[in-house]
């Protein structure tokens, strides 16, 4: 099923997010009517957000849910993000969307030594998996058609978590500062860039797609490799090894088989994190 541009709006909940802001350049993009709803608008968190939000969603508009608090690191952090959860799905159950798309996460999965898939076994040993894999069982409470994205590593632009990755050693190198890696830097991981899972979002919005989908590349690139992509990019810049101090997070290998992807969406061409890499001699990320 198509998604019939006219009559629908998409409101976007969360939209001061990292991901949702590169969704809205390609709503704006593409033309689509779009309804950005954020904190300053209604704190999600707070029981008043039930009746501001019942006043500005109607029924069969196309609701994307990425608010959250994260990463997840303890308890209070957990129950708050379930409260928001709990009191957006008050307002659904009212106001039915047409279709629900909602932003979980690639925590939602257990490690695994082969590839993983939209099949693959869900048991986080993570609060922010945890967390996920709650909402979307929440959300399950809602009697319409549902997306459920779980991106993996995200990088990109105007990322706001600098978190130890592609984006924070490229910002790092930018200001001819040294990298620091833990170990040889030997963990494997897949990475997305933020454009490709707003591209994901987007035709999952137009395909009207039911169901879960993994936002991955398909392909795993160890922080050794990154690394030294950088340094060789940025001459002055040197990689320092770092002892590891606590276990290697997923047993150093996390990769992801993005068929689905491929399958469903045949337009998106995945941003390679290397080109990316190089592209950014010249811009601040």
């Amino acid at each position: 099923m198509i998604m019939k541009k006219k009559n629908r709006r998409i409101v976007v909940l969360g939209s001061g997010s990292f991901i949702a802001k590169s969704l809205i350049n390609l709503l704006k993009l593409k033309n689509l009517k779009y309804l950005p709803i954020d904190r300053k608008i209604a704190d999600f968190e707070k029981k008043n957000s039930v009746k501001k939000l019942g006043k500005i969603i109607k029924k069969k508009d196309i609701v994307i849910f990425i608010a959250a608090i994260a990463p997840v690191k303890n308890l209070d952090m957990l129950n708050k993000n379930l409260q928001i959860c709990s009191n957006i799905i008050q307002v659904l159950k009212l106001k039915v969307p047409e279709h629900l798309i909602y932003v979980s996460s690639d925590a939602v999965y257990s490690d695994s030594k082969v590839k993983i898939n939209e099949k693959s076994l869900t048991v986080p040993d993570s609060l922010h998996g945890f967390m996920h894999l709650i909402r979307e069982k929440m959300l399950n409470q809602i009697e319409c058609s549902k997306t459920y994205i779980r991106p993996t590593l995200v990088y990109g632009e105007s990322d706001p978590h600098d978190g130890y990755g592609p984006n924070k050693f490229v910002r790092l190198a930018q200001k001819n500062l040294n990298i620091n890696i833990f170990g040889n830097g030997e963990e494997k991981r897949d990475h997305i860039h933020v454009n490709n899972v707003a591209e994901i979002l987007y035709y999952s919005i137009i395909k009207k797609y039911n169901g879960i989908i993994n936002a991955v590349s398909g392909k795993v690139i160890s922080f050794k490799q990154i690394s030294k992509e950088i340094a060789n990019t940025y001459p002055e810049v040197k990689v320092i090894k770092k002892k590891r101090l606590g276990p290697m997070p997923h047993n150093g290998y996390r990769a992801f088989n993005n068929t689905l992807i491929k399958k469903k969406f045949k337009k998106i061409k995945i941003v390679s994190l290397l080109d990316w890499i190089k592209l950014k001699k010249n811009y601040n990320v």
